[in-house]
Order: structure tokens, then sequence, then C-alpha cells
């Protein structure tokens, strides 16, 4: 059943090759066209800077698909437009204009073309499970048809698995799992001594199961996991550190004594329903047992203890058995693992095909010699005269050295990790024109020698970067969504449909206030009116353009007209809220989530010019405004408000945030899990501001290292954090005694390989496409048809229901019922042009 889903995959691919060459005809299309158009505008313009010679240019045709290529992959395409601004006389009215141009490449290329390819990606994984299931029913077909021909009946089957009841009123996702009965105790004995009906078995039974006790063990796992963050990595002696290590008796005592009172109220693994049959229950007896072993081994030389003291990070896990919501999110997160297998094969195949290769095209040719002129390794001898930042005035002595490629492909496994960092975008570029540039076996790079060459990364990116990354992503944000369907898979209405049930049964018709007096009624009407309202947005438009118009190194007077104006805007906006004090009276006034918002910005506002005046007035200004300002910037979130499809956006986002707390409580252990390894095993490593590991990115505090980490997740330049930390690396000075021998050359671990990888992999691969996923999920309705309805219509029908309703009171006049359909935008109602 296994290799039929893989060859259904991989038949899937091949048939979808015709959709992938279409797209990649658009591709290179859009590649040529842009690569003319850059050679127009930047060919030989790039050479502004005689003391530096740039890669990525718009000289020749060849050279100029390779950077267009580069920016589309998003690799530090930023510096290439610098270059562009820079050619054209720097940022000023001509070169800024540049902007236009790598910007509209980037958007178009990297956001709109590429992402065509997670569209195939998905669609090729829908035919491939359609595939897959069609030929699990015919087998299920084939084994119903030899029960028939038997003596068996089908009757016992049918009532081993029984419909479950389908009620008109499903339950959300968010009210899963929040009641759970109390596991029942096994009728076996436990310890082979307490019998079931045993008190001081009772007793215990009792104990673990009460709300208070694992509220309790709750919180100590949580002060555990503070105590392991707040540990020094490198003063292993320090008083702070023994202080936690004294604190550590007492957290595994604590957790021990919780271990045996669920065995003897459970019983330890032999009868079924036992301590140890559960998964998630062998976790902590894991976590618990390594703590009393590391205890038990005193010896901080030894690397056991190393070992076991890293696995104490593990301890927070143990939260998951008890957080119903987050145990259900992982779960689903080891489905995907187990489900994207298939993928995982088909990448690495690929991967290693790939890699074989590239060690036939570059091996042993990726050496040079740090002085240039020298092209051998007998050569490279001696020494060389260097200069500083490029200052002829500055000479500098250095020693000549033949050193090779930071990814190198001299065999397989070199290679494979080479074309991972590739396939993850960051730094490939420079592994690009060392290749480029590569001529022999040990022998110095030749410029610009085999360009060719670059059609083997541009071919890989293809396949495995475009394609089958994307896949990957799909299967991943697939099988999130089918688990979280799997609560519903007896149910005969669609997620979509149980959503608009849901709103349905909780749905109340809002209140409107409408004043009984005549003068407060006219203002009333006033601020309600569409034109009032159309006034409001263009003024908030002028004020935004005000804001922008600002800038370093301005005149007093325009410094001076913008205050003027910042007064007279907010003096508008003020006026808008006493008109709508007015018109609602404050109880109904403030009712409003927006009115309160739009209350807080004026207020701020007033603040912010009552301080700024204040300062001007005094010569050394004692209040700080930076604060104060940002109310300016915030009336921007006004225009939130504005228009039906924004406020639907809007409200689907604000919705999508109540799937979030779950997957964002995954990433954040991920996170400290992580984080606590890497101070364990790399915060002794030296800052060095000529590597990664320097004084602003280093693992020696936790903040620091959870920084690091966010830094890697986002890929910027994750594989020159992973060499940093390799072995042989200089130790801090304070991490060892003085007379040690050792500490110049016993920092960095080869671990950091295994470490960034499984870091990098999980978390942009697996776990940040949860939040994909779940975005996804909530976001389908702006590419489904429009006349299906969805949750976001109701949302409105409910709001302009109120306009002809104000006093909530469920029914409306029969003259009122076409206004309001024309009002309304199909599925519901006629629309405007009925």
């Amino acid at each position: 059943r296994y290799w039929n889903s893989l060859s259904n995959l991989v038949a899937s691919l091949l048939n979808s090759v015709r959709s992938i060459a279409s797209l990649l005809l658009l591709l290179f299309l859009f590649i040529i066209i842009f690569s003319l158009l850059g050679m127009q505008l930047f060919g030989g313009k790039f050479n502004f800077d005689e003391m530096q010679t740039r890669r990525s240019t718009f000289d020749n045709f060849p050279q100029s698909l390779l950077t267009v290529f580069q920016i589309l992959t998003g690799e530090d395409w930023n510096s290439v437009m610098y270059d562009g601004i820079m050619a054209y006389g720097g940022p000023s009215f001509p070169g800024m204009l540049v902007c236009i141009y790598f910007i509209i490449l980037f958007i178009c290329g990297n956001y709109i073309l590429l992402n065509v390819f997670l569209a195939i990606a998905v669609d090729n994984l829908a035919d491939a499970e359609s595939l897959t299931s069609a030929q699990k029913e015919e087998e299920e077909e084939k084994e119903r048809k030899k029960l028939a021909r038997g003596e068996f009946s089908n009757a016992e089957e049918d009532e081993e698995e029984p419909e479950m009841p389908v009620g008109p009123r499903p339950r959300p996702m968010s009210e899963l799992h929040l009641k759970e009965k109390a596991v029942p105790m096994p009728d076996a004995s436990a310890f082979f001594i307490f019998s079931p009906n045993n008190r001081f078995r009772v007793h215990c039974h009792r104990i673990v199961n009460d709300n208070i006790f694992t509220n309790l063990i709750l919180f100590f796992i949580l002060l555990s996991s503070i105590s392991l963050a707040a540990e020094d990595p490198v003063r292993h002696l320090s008083f702070r550190n023994q202080i936690l290590g004294n604190a550590d008796y007492v957290f595994t005592s604590i957790f021990t004594l919780e271990i045996i009172l669920k065995m003897t109220a459970y019983g330890a693994f032999l009868h079924k329903g036992s301590f140890c049959r559960n998964y998630f229950n062998i976790l902590d007896l894991l976590v618990v047992s390594v703590s009393l072993i590391s205890f038990g081994i005193q010896s901080s030389a030894i690397n056991v203890v190393k070992i076991l003291r890293v696995l104490r990070v593990l301890r927070p896990l143990r939260a998951i058995n008890r957080a119903k919501g987050l145990k259900h999110v992982v779960q689903c997160v080891f489905v995907a693992i187990r489900t994207i297998g298939n993928i995982v094969i088909v990448t690495t195949l690929l991967q290693f095909m790939f890699a074989c290769i590239g060690v036939q095209l570059f091996k042993g040719k990726l050496y040079s010699c740090t002085d240039s002129s020298k092209q051998t390794a007998a050569e490279c001898r001696g020494y060389y005269i260097t200069y500083k930042d490029g200052e002829v005035n500055q000479p500098m002595i250095q020693p000549r050295s033949w050193e090779n490629s930071k990814f190198d492909f001299d065999n397989v496994l070199t290679a494979m990790m080479a074309l991972f960092t590739v396939s993850t975008f960051e730094g490939w570029p420079e592994l690009l024109y060392r290749s480029i540039d590569s001529h022999m076996e040990d022998v110095g790079p030749i410029y610009n020698h085999r360009v060719e060459i670059s059609i083997f990364f541009i071919i890989y990116i293809i396949i495995i970067a475009f394609f089958m990354m994307n896949i990957f992503v799909g299967f991943v944000i697939v099988t999130f969504q089918e688990q979280g369907e799997q609560e519903y898979k007896n149910c005969e209405l669609d997620k979509n449909q149980r959503q608009c049930v849901e709103y349905a049964l909780k749905a109340r018709p809002l209140r409107r206030y409408i004043p009984k007096n005549q003068y407060q009624y006219k203002v009333w009407y006033v601020v309600n009116s569409t034109y009032f309202e159309y006034l409001m947005f263009v003024l908030i438009l002028m004020n935004t353009i005000c804001l922008a118009m600002q800038h370093y190194g301005q005149s007093c007077m325009f410094k001076e007209a913008m205050n003027i104006l910042n007064m007279l805007f907010t003096g508008l906006f003020t006026v808008e809220m006493v008109l709508k004090l007015i018109a609602f009276k404050p109880k109904h006034y403030f009712c409003d989530a927006w009115n309160t918002f739009d209350a807080l910005i004026v207020v701020g506002s007033i603040v912010d010019i009552a301080i700024t005046e204040v300062n001007n007035a005094e010569e050394n200004s004692r209040i700080s405004i930076t604060f104060f300002r940002l109310f300016r910037v915030m009336r921007l979130v006004k225009l939130l408000s504005r228009g039906e499809g924004i406020r639907t956006l809007l409200w689907t986002f604000i919705k999508s945030f109540q799937a979030l707390p779950y997957v964002a409580l995954l990433i954040v252990m991920l996170f400290f899990i992580y984080a606590v390894i890497g101070m364990q095993v790399f915060g002794k490593i030296a800052l060095n501001d000529t590597t990664e590991i320097n004084r602003n990115n280093n693992f020696q505090t936790f903040p620091q290292a959870v920084l690091l980490l966010f830094r890697c997740a986002t890929g910027e330049a994750w594989q020159e954090i992973m060499l940093a930390c390799l072995p042989d690396k200089k130790c801090d000075p304070e991490s060892e005694p003085a007379n040690s021998t050792e500490a110049d050359h016993s920092c960095g671990s080869s671990f950091a390989v295994f470490y960034f990888i499984s870091f990098y992999m999980l978390c942009a691969f697996l776990i940040i496409n949860l939040f994909v996923a779940v975005i996804m999920d909530n976001f389908d309705y702006l590419t489904r048809d429009w006349s299906i309805l969805g949750p976001h219509h109701l949302d409105e029908f409910k709001r302009i229901w109120a306009e002809y309703d104000p006093e909530a009171k469920g029914r409306i006049k029969h003259l009122d019922v076409v206004t309001l359909l024309r009002r309304i935008q199909p599925p519901l109602g006629f629309g405007k042009l009925c």
C-alpha cells in the first residue's frame, strides 16, 4: 500500500509535466523580457566602484539572465537593487525610479509566478490522493466479494462501526477536547500488590485525576523550563547555576513522585490501559529518567552527562499530554510527518542524483588561494600584501593559504549539504559563481571560465526548490486540513456549511441607536450619511500624504507647515468625534469598537500636539514624544473600517487568530527546546565579529539564542551560522579555568549540521506552514465561487439588517425587504445592479 501511494505520486508528477512545461515557458519568457530590459537600463553601469567587482550585473545577456533569476529566488536581490540605484547617482530623483524595475520583477516573479508551482503541486497531490483512495476502495470491494462468497455475514461488521449521529449543530474546533473524562482505573493490579479496590490505589487515582494536581504539575513544568532557560552556559560554576542545580533536584523529585502516583493508579506496563501503554506517558518517563540518571553520574567531564543534561530540555514536552488542544495539533503534525514520507523519498532520490552529478562536475575544483594571483597549492606559499579597506596607504602582510569553498562537491554527502543550502536560496549565488570560475582539479579559479555550468544550478532550483519543495509544503497543508476534518468525517455538511450553521445559531441582531430629539437626530443623520463617510475617508488619505512627505533634513518652514497641518487634521478628527458623541451619546458611542479606537487616536493626537508645543517652548525637552507620534500613523488603521471588502478581510483575519494559539504554542515549544540545546552545546563559542557568532548573534543567553533561531527560521544566512558552530572554534575566555590547555580549540560541534538542518526543516517546511494551512483554511472564500454562501456574507447581512431593525426586534417592514436585498450582494441579496 505504501509503495502504491508512492507510485501514484510519481505518476501524478509525470502527468503534470505538460502544465509545468507551460509554466516554465511563461517563466522563461518573463526572465528573457526582464533580462533584455535590465541590459538596456543597467548594461555597463555597475562599475561605479573601482575597488569592488560585482558578479550580479547586466553587462551581457547570460549574466543578465543569471541576475534576473537570482532576483526571482529572492536571495540578496536588495543588494542588486541598491547597485542599480547607485548606478543612476544614488538615492535621489533619477536613482530612486530604478527601484520600480526591481519591485515589479520581484512581485510578479516571486509572489505570482513562482506560487503557481504551489498551485500545481497541491493539484497533483489531490490527483495522487484520489488515485490512492480509488485503489483502496477497489481492494475493499474485492474483500467484500470474498466475504460474500463465504459463510461470513456483514451484520457483525455493520455493528462494529455504527454511524455517528449527525446533529444540526456540529461543534467548532475550538470546543473540541475541552471536557475530558477521568481515565478509568484498569481492572488489573498495580505492581502485583495493589488491587483495583485498594484504598491507597483509589486515593492515588483520585489525586492524579484532580484538576488541582494537573495544574500544579503544569506549573512546575513551567518553572523547570524557566530554570533551564536561566542557566549560564559559559560560567558553569556560577552562583546562579548552583541555585538552579538545587532547584533541579526539587523539580525532579516532584516529577518522580507524579510518575509513581500514576503508575500506582494505572499500573506499570503489563496490562491494557497501564501507564506505559501511552506514548506521551513514555515521553514523561524518559524525561524524568534522564534527570535521575544525570544526578547519579556526578563527573561533569563525562560526555554522557553532557548529553543527559541536554536531554532535560525535553521537559516542556510533558505539557503536551496535559493540554488537549496542543495534543491535537501535535498529533496532526505526526500524521503529516508520516504521510509526507513519499515526498521525502522522491526529493531525497532527486537530491542524491544531483549530488552525484555535482561531484563529477566540481570535485576538487573549488579550491583557491587567498592570494588570487596564485593558481596552485604549490604556488600558494609565503606572504602577500593586501590593503585594509582598499586603502593604498594602509598595506598589510598576510600569509597565503590554500582553502576550499565553504560548501563543496568533493563527496556525495558534502554535495548533498551544499545542494540543500541552494534549495533554501541562502548564499547560493556565491556557490554558483565559485562553480562558474572553477577550472581544473587542484587548480585555482578563472573568472567566468564556465558560464554554461550555471544550467546545472538553474535546473536543480526549478526541479527541487520551485516544484518539489512546494509539493512538500502543499502536502503539509493538505494533510493538516484533512486531519482537522477528521472530527466531522461522518457529518453530511461540509466545512463551510457547518460554519454558516454555527454562525447563524450564535448570531444576534445588532441594536442600533436612533435619537428621539430632532436636533440630535439631524446630527445623527449627518454622521451616518455616505457623504460624511467619504469626507472622512478623504481627510484620512490627505493626512496620510502629509505624513509621507516628512523627511530627513527638512527646513524649519516645512516643519512648521507640517505641524500646522497636523493640528488642522487633529482638529477635524476631534470635531468628528464630538459630532458622533452628540449623535450617539457616550453610552452608545463607546459600544462600537471602531469608535473607541477613533477616540483613543484623537486623545493621543491631542497629547502629541501638547507635548510637541511644550518641548518647542523649552530648550531641553524633558518628555519623549516618540510614543505619541504613533497616534498620527494609527489614523491609517481607520481606513480598515471603510468598505465591505476590507471589513470582510479584517473579520476573517481576526477569526483566523482564534485557530492559531495552539500552533503558536507548538512553535514556542520548538524554539524553547532548540534554544536551550543551543545554549548547552554552542554557548561556550567565543564571540568574533568576523564570524556569524558575534556579540549580536550568539547562544550565550536565552533571549539571544531565541533571536538567533528566529533569524534561522526566516532563512537569513542560516548556513553561515551553522559553519560558525562547527568544531575547532575558539572558546570564550570565561568558559574554562585559567589552567585549561584546551580552552582555545575545544568549542563547536559536528552536531551543528544536524541541529541547524533539522531546525530549518521543522520550521521552514513544517511548523510555519501550519500557519499557512490555518490562514488558507479561513481565507478560502477568496478563491471560492462567490455564489456559495459563507459566514462573511452572514456577518455583512447582520450589519445591514441593523439599519432597518434598529431595535433588534428580529423583524422589518415588508416595504424595506426589497431595499435590503438590493443593498446586500449575492448570494444573500440581489446586489446593486439588480
